[in-house]
């Protein structure tokens, strides 16, 4: 048999962690969403709005996770802070969550966009080809290249925590000088008229913006119900920050470290993020914005830049960004079954580390969800529909945060979350008026997701029983 580790090895320091925080963030999204949120707002000041607020909210959470993350510096994050300040349930239905769609479904997406990007230089893997036809299934080149690379992927972090580490610091540094050169050259070749246009009178014009440049006025209600939409994907562009605090276990220092890295991330991709938008609406009109193909507003934008090489430059970029945020998924991921697996709700095998001191089976486990994920082409869907549920685990581990200064008041702080209880306050109001507006406005992106949370409660019972048989049989 292969010789088997206890515990994880601690072998990530502070810009690892922080890399691992801003890779797992920046895939794809930010590439991509603008046109949506164009399409929902009409305007750059709103633009602007949607993007500033999801990073004031992304901020926030993250410098109060970090009180959690000192508190509870071991493998697990926010699995580990929901079973401490609630229950084992609610941390089993986080962790049920997280399997079944949060995290494979955005390792298939992300992989999957990956695939597609690398289609505009090698056009055999083009999402539009049929690779297999299998009658109830058309599979597409673009599907089977994101399996290769969750696989590949997979097995680079079966070999041990550096392996993956050496990916995803190198992946990260290089799309953040990438993304940073594609502000610097918008910028530098923006059009003035363009800009004027946009950031002139009328820029806090609240309204739909059709692609053909039409436009509808909303009604007071209405308008927070576009607010609310256009925000499911700029959040779906800055989730994956808390990813960090799965992979406590093999962090330096974690008590310092995770808290660090935390706020710098997610400080360096808020920053990233809206100078990009600036960029966009500096050499795009908003109808441009609104009305890119396929809503690829990057691409655009590097065509008015750049010129005919602007698709390559693209799509090498997104191709660099989507493989590195992949490496950062799967690498923490594993982490979370193979703490719910130690506390007998999950497989007991995914509870056993590899040789390299990695919860290999929690991989392997994890890749094979994912690849049906990119299979089924469904990923797309599910993730708008998964944003309320994300944002709801965010709020109730905030909300754990004041529930833990309760009932365990004399347990060590060695980092207390900044602006306590103000901020932490202040990113539930937000939360729940994000959550609110789209039960009553978008009610198809709340009830599927709602729904697969729901299916874990007799699934851990289920589970819970087994354990308790397995206990008594012992």
């Amino acid at each position: 048999m292969p010789q088997e580790n206890t515990s994880f090895k601690p072998s990530l320091g502070l810009v690892d962690a922080t890399m691992l925080v801003a890779g797992s963030m920046i895939g794809s999204g930010i590439f991509i969403v603008s046109a949506d949120i164009m399409r929902n707002t009409g305007s750059v000041g709103w633009l602007m709005f949607v993007w500033l607020i999801t990073g004031f909210m992304t901020l926030t959470a993250a410098l109060s996770y970090g009180e959690l993350s000192a508190m509870f510096p071991k493998a697990g994050g926010q699995y580990i802070y929901l079973k401490e300040a609630y229950n084992p349930l609610i941390g089993f239905l986080y962790g049920w969550s997280f399997f079944t769609v949060i995290q494979t479904a955005t390792i298939a997406a992300v992989a999957v966009a990956f695939a597609k990007f690398t289609a505009y230089l090698v056009p055999a893997f083009s999402e539009d080809l049929v690779a297999l036809d299998l009658g109830f299934l058309k599979i597409s080149p673009a599907q089977l290249l994101s399996i290769v690379v969750i696989v590949l992927l997979t097995f680079t972090n079966t070999r041990g925590v550096n392996s993956g580490k050496i990916i995803q610091t190198t992946f990260t540094l290089t799309k953040l000088l990438s993304l940073l050169g594609l502000i610097v050259f918008g910028l530098i070749f923006m059009k003035p008229e363009v800009w004027a246009a946009n950031w002139g009178e009328g820029m806090w014009d609240l309204h739909k913006l059709s692609p053909d440049g039409s436009i509808a006025s909303y009604t007071t209600i209405a308008a927070f119900g576009a607010i609310a939409a256009s925000m499911v994907g700029s959040i779906f562009s800055s989730d994956s920050w808390n990813n960090v605090t799965f992979i406590a276990g093999e962090i330096k220092n974690p008590q310092r470290n995770i808290g660090l890295s935390l706020a710098l991330g997610t400080i360096i991709v808020t920053v990233i993020y809206v100078l990009t938008n600036v960029m966009y609406t500096g050499v795009l009109s908003l109808q441009e914005i609104a009305a890119s193909d396929k809503d690829r507003v990057a691409v655009t934008a590097s065509h008015v830049i750049f010129g005919n090489s602007g698709t390559i430059v693209i799509a090498v970029m997104i191709m660099i960004s989507t493989f590195g945020c992949d490496n950062g998924l799967i690498m923490s991921g594993a982490r979370v079954y193979y703490s719910m697996a130690k506390d007998g709700l999950f497989f007991k095998k995914v509870g056993r580390l590899n040789k390299n001191a990695v919860p290999e089976i929690g991989l392997w486990l994890q890749c094979v969800i994912a690849s049906l994920w990119a299979l089924s082409g469904k990923y797309g869907n599910l993730l708008d529909m998964i944003s309320f549920v994300v944002v709801v685990f965010y709020m109730l581990t905030i909300i754990g945060i004041f529930i833990l200064r309760k009932t365990r008041p004399d347990a060590p702080r060695p980092y207390k979350a900044f602006g306590y209880p103000f901020l932490p306050i202040i990113y539930i109001i937000m939360g729940i008026a994000f959550c609110v507006l789209l039960i009553i406005y978008k009610p198809e992106y709340t009830w599927p997701g709602l729904i697969i949370v729901l299916l874990g409660i007799p699934v851990y019972y289920m589970v819970a029983r087994k354990e308790v048989a397995a206990v008594e049989q012992d």
